[in-house]
């Protein structure tokens, strides 16, 4: 029993295509230009041989590459299918330098930015560290500010040292200078008694002793 529709191998032979026919399921009547190429190049008995040697899941891709080298061999007779390989390697080397070529440009800007984040955070550190001593620089300003303050209103809690050594000499500068105005007065007063006991009293004391003896003078009886 033969099959209603001859394959492409035994319509190019003329011969009655029988029902298990290796051949039909990969060689269709509907494209005999594929069964020419394969038959050119490798002989209708090598494929019938390679086909089956092969498992059956295996045969349609054996096929195929078949009739892809033949066509290839027949458009180039001298190189084939070669000459698709050697390109699509030298296609395929490129694209690998290409791959590496890139890879090393994103691990130098990762790198890059890497280093760029990490000086942008030592900034940023530094400007935190810079903004509290401004900060503490502004707090002991208003301290200071606050504590001269109170000193001009009566309440000197924080004299330094120099200024009270000089508050100190100012003081005892003006002791001194009271003690010695006060020596002076007691030495005065000292030389009126002094005048007065030797019978030398002084014009005050002269009038006020005439206007005494005239009043005893008047008290005597005519």
């Amino acid at each position: 029993m033969s099959n209603s529709t001859h394959c492409a191998a035994c319509k190019y032979f003329r011969r009655r295509c029988p029902e298990d026919c290796i051949l039909a399921p990969y060689f269709p009547s509907n494209n005999p230009q594929r069964f020419s190429c394969v038959h050119k190049i490798f002989g209708t008995s090598n494929i019938t041989r390679m086909l089956e040697i092969l498992p059956v899941h295996q045969r349609a891709t054996a096929a195929n590459c078949m009739y892809y080298e033949a066509e290839r061999r027949v458009e180039d007779p001298v190189y084939g299918c070669v000459k698709i390989i050697e390109r699509l390697e030298k296609e395929k080397n490129e694209m690998q330098r290409e791959l590496a070529k890139t890879r090393s440009q994103i691990v130098f800007q990762c790198a890059l930015n890497a280093q760029q984040q990490k000086q942008q955070h030592q900034q940023m550190i530094e400007a935190q560290v810079q903004q509290r001593e401004q900060s503490w620089l502004a707090t002991q300003q208003q301290k200071n500010n606050a504590g001269g303050a109170h000193v001009e209103k009566g309440e000197p809690s924080w004299l330094s040292a120099s200024q009270e050594q000089e508050e100190l000499e100012r003081t005892q500068v003006d002791q001194v200078g009271q003690f010695n105005w006060l020596s002076e007065n007691q030495e005065q007063e000292q030389m009126n008694v002094t005048v007065f006991y030797q019978g030398e009293p002084s014009s005050l004391f002269s009038s006020n002793a005439q206007q005494d003896s005239l009043g005893w003078s008047n008290m005597k009886p005519g």
